[in-house]
């Protein structure tokens, strides 16, 4: 697993590694990129400067399929606060996407089982996703896989933490109870099916997982740290992301800081500590 902390803003960043991801592979009509998204305000750069792109013409998405990581179960798809509203308004909308080319759960699916197994095999039919883009939360959850969530579940209905809820909470008046008590998400298993991984934190809050990612071994009590198990897998931070990081991986990262303190980034292999 490779650790990225960048000086720069993440949304900069992670924007043009898709831009980048996207141009490199070349996708067609009959051979598209398929693209795993998240939401939260993580992202909500990235997804700013991923329309500018689109509007000057540097990144066409016509052939880009995109699969979101989740989805409140009970909330309309016009609810201000359902992920259908927040990836429209934040990037559908502003990149032409083909309605077609567009997967995100349905959380007010009649039978929620069955909408699971429709998702999973809706991956499956394209060939999988190539890029999976992700948060993390403050308890360690990715997607919304709460801690004990197996690392080989595939997409399924979770009862959301009370941290989780809290979270989310200001996002709806800054009322907990306002917070819907159940999502549909796509599965650990589902996210280490992807070919590559990009996961991204920032600011002081998300340090604390950051630090077990970064000095545990895989473990169900911190869902994140699942991602050492990809042989594709990145975690991009900024500074204020690292600032509970200590032993070999801090000092490396001084290291790296003091050799060149001009550097807008300094990257480290985990497997090489």
């Amino acid at each position: 697993m490779r650790l990225i902390v960048t000086k720069l803003s993440v949304g900069l960043w992670s924007a043009a590694y898709i831009k980048n991801a996207i141009r490199s592979f070349a996708p067609t009509e009959h051979k598209p990129f398929v693209l795993g998204l998240p939401t939260g305000s993580t992202v909500l750069d990235m997804y700013a400067i991923l329309r500018t792109f689109a509007q000057e013409r540097l990144r066409s998405f016509q052939h880009v399929i995109t699969f979101n990581m989740d989805e409140y179960i009970g909330l309309p798809t016009d609810h201000p606060q359902s992920y259908h509203r927040y990836m429209y308004q934040n990037l559908f909308s502003g990149v032409h996407m083909r309605p077609d080319h567009i997967f995100i759960p349905n959380g007010q699916a009649p039978d929620l089982v069955a909408e699971c197994n429709r998702y999973e095999s809706s991956i499956a039919r394209v060939g999988g996703i190539r890029l999976l883009i992700g948060g993390i939360g403050r308890n360690g959850h990715i997607a919304f896989n709460e801690p004990g969530t197996a690392f080989n579940s595939r997409t399924h209905v979770v009862d959301l933490s009370a941290s989780t809820r809290e979270a989310n909470a200001r996002f709806f008046q800054n009322n907990v109870s306002r917070v819907p008590p159940q999502a549909i998400t796509i599965g650990i298993g589902t996210i280490l099916d992807a070919k590559e991984l990009l996961f991204i934190a920032s600011g002081v809050k998300k340090a604390a997982a950051v630090s077990h990612l970064i000095t545990h071994e895989p473990t169900l009590d911190w869902p994140l740290t699942a991602l050492k198990l990809h042989p594709h897998a990145t975690l991009l931070a900024d500074l204020e992301a690292c600032v509970l990081l200590g032993g070999t991986v801090k000092t490396r990262l001084d290291e790296a800081q003091q050799a060149d303190p001009h550097a807008e980034q300094w990257s480290i292999n985990l497997e090489d500590l």
